[in-house]
């Protein structure tokens, strides 16, 4: 995959949308009730482009107060979603002991690597940092596939999608948009923006909601990858 041809069309397949009023909005960010959980593995990002981020935010926010906004400790990069989120998930239904070992095992065989978080994109309903990764993370990916599908542990990996992507949601739009003309303007001066690049040294493997809320997120286990 072309991450900035992927990004691009992405880009502007939401900034079309959102000109148009056809953006989307999610009524379940505040909802107390929604019960969805898995369980994920996710690189967190380094506090510096963590902080270049929140400066973007900011000035989101300024122009439109009323959407979600992801905090510092919510901030991930989903490297595997092991279990995908759904009502009803419970860590009784698993042995997380079994998972620890089996992820331990992919990673053993892997070395650390580089993330660089460099513009933004968009979906019709989210604004993304896009992350552009190194080799390993697909090969690590790739083996994480191998090594689960062979294992017998339960497990939703590629259900949804197969993940080739490496960015972060930084922004969802849970209300109408007061300004999306100036919401593009803003887009548009962050396109290319350097938010950072970071050392990938740790991996956690979490039990989290729908959102990774904080409130919500078990941390089960963090990994450490080997770092030249």
């Amino acid at each position: 995959m072309n991450l900035a041809e992927h990004y691009n069309k992405l880009y502007k397949d939401a900034i079309t949308k959102i000109t148009l009023g056809e953006y989307e909005t999610d009524p379940l960010i505040n909802d107390e009730t929604d019960r969805r959980f898995g369980i994920t593995l996710v690189i967190r990002p380094d506090l510096a482009t963590k902080t270049q981020i929140q400066q973007f935010l900011a000035e989101v926010k300024a122009t439109e107060p009323d959407q979600y906004y992801y905090q510092n400790a919510d901030i991930h990069i989903t490297l595997m979603s092991i279990i995908s989120c759904y009502e009803g998930f419970d860590l009784k239904n698993i042995q997380v002991q079994d998972y620890v070992s089996l992820i331990r095992e992919v990673l053993n065989r892997h070395q650390g690597f580089k993330i660089q978080f460099r513009g933004l994109t968009a979906s019709p309903s989210c604004i993304l940092i896009q992350g552009f990764l190194t080799d390993t993370l697909n090969e690590i990916r790739d083996d994480l596939r191998k090594t689960f599908k062979n294992s017998g542990l339960k497990q939703s990996i590629d259900k949804r999608y197969a993940i080739q992507t490496a960015h972060a949601t930084v922004v969802r739009f849970n209300n109408p948009l007061q300004n999306p003309d100036a919401l593009v303007s803003l887009m548009e001066k962050y396109r290319n923006f350097d938010f950072g690049t970071f050392d990938v040294k740790q991996v956690e493997l979490v039990y989290n909601d729908w959102y990774q809320r904080e409130k919500f997120v078990k941390k089960l286990h963090t990994f450490s990858l080997a770092f030249d």
